[in-house]
């Protein structure tokens, strides 16, 4: 397939590049540096690889318009969050009533916890160490709730666990939309491990204008 990853050269963008490549897929890498995108793809794969520089707030269908999926894997800082709002907003408009699929990479304070299964940006919300970063979670909590007013477009949304951090995959506990623990009690989400879920996804459809969530077994 074509697959299109807006934000590549993060940490989550880079691993889908590399996953995705792995299997053979043809995947047009987005960012906003030059440099960072030449450093994506050095061996063989390199040939399956093309790249386009530009602020997502540029962003075009034209430039979109070959793509059979695209992995919305953008990050903002805190003082820009509402450009996930706005992200998810432009490319719903672009792809109404399209054949191109959308994946939507949100955050774990749109998950559910705890025996009420309240929203876990609540309790980040009173957490006094992640106040610098809060208006991210908030903002991509609202990605989904506009996401799930959208049906007329082919989209799925995917969180990571509380701890979503760099690394290879490992084997992938999934479930809908209340956050994951694994067995020592841990919740986490390597980078890898997220990669190789969405391109299960991609490959396997098995949700449909939903958002589900992944975390390290």
């Amino acid at each position: 397939m074509n697959i299109t990853i807006i934000g590549a050269t993060g940490m989550t963008g880079k691993a889908l590049v590399n996953e995705a490549l792995m299997r053979g897929h043809h995947v047009l890498a987005i960012g906003r540096s030059l440099e960072k995108l030449a450093k994506l793809a050095t061996g063989k794969d390199s040939q399956q690889l093309m790249t386009i520089a530009k602020d997502v707030c540029a962003l075009t269908k034209a430039d979109l318009a070959d793509s059979d999926v695209i992995v919305d894997a953008f990050a903002s800082s805190p003082d820009q969050a509402y450009l996930h709002v706005d992200l998810a907003t432009k490319l719903i408009a672009m792809f109404r009533g399209a054949k191109q699929r959308l994946v939507f990479i949100l955050g774990a304070g749109s998950l559910k916890t705890g025996e009420d299964h309240h929203l876990f940006v609540h309790d980040m919300e009173q957490n006094p160490k992640v106040q610098a970063i809060i208006e991210v979670p908030r903002n991509q909590f609202a990605e989904l709730t506009f996401l799930r007013t959208v049906k007329n477009v082919d989209w799925v949304g995917v969180s990571p666990s509380i701890n979503f951090h760099p690394g290879a995959a490992t084997e992938l506990l999934l479930g809908k939309d209340e956050l994951l623990f694994n067995e020592k009690g841990v919740s986490e989400t390597s980078a890898g491990t997220m990669a190789v879920a969405i391109l299960n996804e991609i490959e396997k459809p098995q949700h449909q204008k939903e958002r589900f969530t992944v975390a390290d077994r």
